[in-house]
């Protein structure tokens, strides 16, 4: 008899941070969404007019913006992670997977506003990338483009969320029956085809699940092009600080639930496309 109840409420207390901490919070942000500003304060209400200011102000630019660049740094960072994660999976050892994945992690443990900044000291007129531009003879003067520039953005936003989209690259690989990557090449297929055909589709869960997690955290970045883009660097994260610095909750709130909204709607392709048991695979076991 006491199972049952200690079940539920194992069950129950997540539930209930949850709803306490994420959904109250989330829930409250797209009520504001919905009332008006009177003067320097808000009153609830049920009127459209955040969202009109949002899409039809210079703010739907910063919109479309911030998905080009989330995308095209999403891209890129998969083409980095996804030759790691493959190289790791098949061709590495154990000890040396371990090892490396330990390294991609150790930066989290770094604020990573920090680890942003020593960006610019890197990227800066007198770093060591100018300097050693200049040693080199590649340049006769400091580089302005490396830092303050959609450069910059790009290397901040890819340094900052590549190291989460490589881990479940590397679980989806890890988790590939290596007998079905055998019985390809015995039946004679190059290791080209036996890739486009066996690896690459069975790895698809593990590539949108990195996706998602690269486009979400980049979608809503708001130190990242600050600091690497300049002040006039404009993206949906920092926008949104903008506007509640200025009081303007309410189409703060307007701008968030749309981010929110695109987020979800992510997710909610990844999980209706992929079998979570799919994506998992053998992340319990340790290859021999």
């Amino acid at each position: 008899m006491r199972y049952p109840i200690f079940r539920w409420a194992f069950l129950t207390l997540p539930i209930g941070v949850v709803a306490v901490f994420l959904l109250a919070p989330l829930g409250l942000m797209v009520a504001i969404s919905f009332w008006e500003r009177a003067g320097l304060l808000v009153r609830p209400a049920f009127t459209l007019a955040a969202y009109r200011d949002f899409f039809q102000g210079v703010r739907l630019s910063v919109l479309e913006r911030s998905l080009i660049v989330s995308f095209e740094a999403t891209l890129i960072s998969l083409l980095i992670a996804y030759p790691i994660a493959y190289f790791l999976a098949f061709k590495a050892s154990v000890r040396t997977s371990r090892a490396v994945l330990l390294l991609f992690a150790v930066p989290f443990l770094i604020n990573y506003i920090i680890r942003t900044f020593a960006w610019t000291w890197l990227l800066g007129r007198t770093g060591p990338v100018n300097a050693s531009l200049m040693a080199l003879g590649l340049t006769n003067g400091p580089v302005d483009w490396l830092l303050y520039s959609d450069f910059a953005v790009f290397v901040g936003l890819i340094t900052s969320y590549m190291p989460f989209m490589l881990f479940p690259l590397w679980v989806s690989l890890a988790g590939i029956d290596r007998r079905l990557i055998q019985a390809s090449w015995m039946l004679g297929a190059a290791p080209a085809r036996t890739f486009f055909k066996v690896t690459l589709p069975l790895s698809l869960p593990g590539i949108f699940a990195a996706a998602v997690f690269g486009f979400v955290g980049c979608f809503g970045e708001s130190a990242v092009p600050v600091i690497m883009g300049g002040v006039g660097y404009q993206l949906m994260g920092n926008t949104i600080t903008s506007t509640m610095d200025v009081l303007n909750f309410p189409l703060a709130a307007s701008m968030s639930t749309v981010v929110v909204a695109a987020m979800l709607l992510l997710l909610a392709l990844w999980y209706l496309a992929f079998d979570m048991q799919a994506f998992l695979g053998k992340i319990l076991r340790w290859r021999v």
